[in-house]
């Protein structure tokens, strides 16, 4: 398949993951695409396109219908790989999990997205049959062991032969080793993967993505950010997120090049990681970003095969940090629920150090005010995008048509960011209009955590909102409003939101309040809030201080 956005010779009809796959086998079929750092082991493409295919038979013929969708909660590990592709290749549509979703919202994503299926890591199977009752749609769980050294297998001993639901992940591949005639050919048009969103204003949504825009993200990650056969992408970002599965391994495999893949991000072991692997290209998002960045100066700073490094945002110091380790600083604006709109690259002027570069090729991008009118260069106003490929961009939200008309009103799709051109056309990011909070790399819903909360029976009104933190990133602050004569503590509340939410979502503040500002229309002022906190945060309970920790 050419590495070209060129609607004039991009071959649509070949945009499926099943044809990438077999075509990469054939031109490529003993380079090793993939080594999986935990413990060594290496798949060629060859590999990678004959355990696909096996995964995506086996389900097949263990009753999974051809159009069913199918979770995968697992770490990263080639097992998660293998199962986000084979599900697809095999007909049937991918939900990649956050490998921390428990409790209510592990129930959520499973129910909101008609999971039949899941494939889920040993190690993780207590949290799904914890809440298995309620999601009797699911049929078949097939439980993938030792993806990695040091994971234990608990619950699923107590499980294997007793629940005629489970299988085994390698059993399922021996099954489907030999039917890959069978396997179904999904047509570029057609659904292939359902992606969460952090959720925003309201619960998390599931991105739709049709096989045509995972290829074509792949590709224009490609050639937008530089990727060559020669490239070795380390990733240790989660595959369950866009930034790791869309960008470093999609951009990868579309470039012939290959990763080499981290359990998660480790400050002490990133750069020993990024030496042995010989990756020549790695993402990084804030706050990993700042922990490089604060590591102590070493003479062997620039002792590694790195030259590109892609940010999100692009720090102050980002000159400085070029200059230091010796890489180029590459940035984007997109967003999973669309598409990718700029490119930074080698090939920018550099005096545009900061920006996230210029509209990318067939992409359209505005900046607007509240009534959809273009602001000119130099004036802050929402990012929208329009991309003119067909299929290039998602399909919408799964089944939330006013949530997916509302983001696509006057035919632009509204990010919920705001932005400014510069005279020169580049783009510089500025904040967030959406009601999110970014802790870590991770994008946090403010209404999953206040849902969560609102359960607890001493909690009559909450409001969650992001916290200035010491790493320059937020972390979660929730102002409460308590039921009179209910009995409570800060650890009851932080207990409570522990058993059901991933533990990156958990407030780190708490403040209680006798009565919520509100505005005319009756919706809580949470700038008022995140102001009373800030304005001096030892007058609030703090998890860390408590020494509470939390059971990830």
């Amino acid at each position: 398949m050419k590495l070209t956005l060129d609607r004039n010779t991009f071959d649509l009809e070949k945009a499926t993951i099943a044809q990438a796959l077999e075509e990469r086998a054939r031109l490529s079929p003993d380079k090793v695409f993939m080594t999986h750092l935990p413990d060594g082991r290496r798949y060629t493409y060859q590999d990678i396109d004959r355990q696909t295919a096996a995964l995506g038979a086996g389900l097949l013929d263990l009753g999974v219908r051809a159009g069913a969708h199918v979770a995968v909660l697992m770490e990263n590990c080639p097992e998660q790989l293998i199962s986000i592709w084979g599900i697809s290749r095999g007909g049937m549509v991918a939900v990649p999990l956050n490998s921390a979703s428990k409790g209510r919202l592990l129930s959520y994503f499973l129910g909101n997205s008609d999971s039949e299926a899941i494939v889920i890591e040993a190690h993780l199977l207590p949290r799904f049959l914890e809440v298995a009752d309620e999601l009797p749609a699911i049929r078949h769980v097939i439980v993938a062991s030792n993806c990695r050294p040091g994971a234990t297998a608990a619950g699923h001993d107590a499980v294997a032969g007793q629940d005629p639901r489970c299988h085994e992940f390698r059993a399922v591949l021996q099954r489907g080793a030999s039917q890959r005639a069978a396997l179904p050919a999904p047509r570029f048009d057609e659904l292939a993967m359902l992606m969460f969103t952090s959720g925003t204003t309201g619960p998390s949504k599931a991105i739709m993505f049709s096989h045509a825009q995972f290829i074509y993200w792949g590709t224009d990650v490609a050639i937008h950010h530089e990727y060559t056969e020669d490239d070795v992408a380390y990733v240790y970002l989660p595959l369950f997120h866009g930034n790791a599965l869309l960008g470093a391994t999609m951009g990868s495999f579309m470039a012939n090049a290959s990763i080499a893949l981290a359990h998660r991000f480790s400050a002490r072991g990133f750069w020993e990681d990024v030496k042995r692997s010989g990756a020549t290209v790695f993402n990084s998002v804030g706050a990993v970003t700042n922990f490089l960045w604060s590591l102590p100066r070493s003479e062997a700073d620039r002792d590694h095969r790195v030259r590109r490094c892609h940010m999100a945002p692009v720090p102050k110091f980002a000159a400085e940090f070029e200059a230091r380790y010796g890489v180029s600083i590459l940035s984007a604006f997109g967003l999973t629920d669309y598409c990718l709109g700029t490119a930074y690259n080698t090939q920018s002027r550099r005096d545009k150090l900061g920006s996230t570069g210029l509209p990318r090729q067939n992409v359209e991008i505005r900046v607007v005010d509240e009534y959809d009118r273009d602001m000119p260069p130099g004036q802050p106003g929402e990012i929208v995008l329009r991309n003119q490929c067909p299929w290039a961009a998602s399909l919408g939200y799964y089944k939330a048509p006013e949530a997916t008309l509302e983001s696509r009103r006057n035919l632009w799709f509204h990010t919920g960011d705001r932005g400014v051109f510069d005279a020169d056309g580049y783009l510089w990011y500025t904040d967030r209009l959406k009601d999110s909070i970014r802790r870590r790399g991770e994008n946090i819903s403010a209404f999953e955590v206040e849902e969560v909360i609102r359960t607890h029976p001493a909690v009559a009104d909450v409001a969650v909102y992001p916290v200035r933190s010491e790493h320059s990133e937020d972390e979660v602050g929730a102002t409460l409003r308590l039921k009179e004569g209910q009995d409570w503590s800060p650890e009851e509340i932080i207990e409570h939101c522990n058993r059901n939410l991933a533990y990156f979502m958990v407030p780190r503040y708490l403040d209680v309040i006798d009565e919520m500002p509100m505005t005319l229309s009756q919706k809580i002022e949470k700038y008022r809030l995140k102001a009373r906190m800030e304005q001096d945060l030892s007058k609030v309970w703090d998890r860390d201080e408590s020494g509470l920790c939390l059971d990830r």
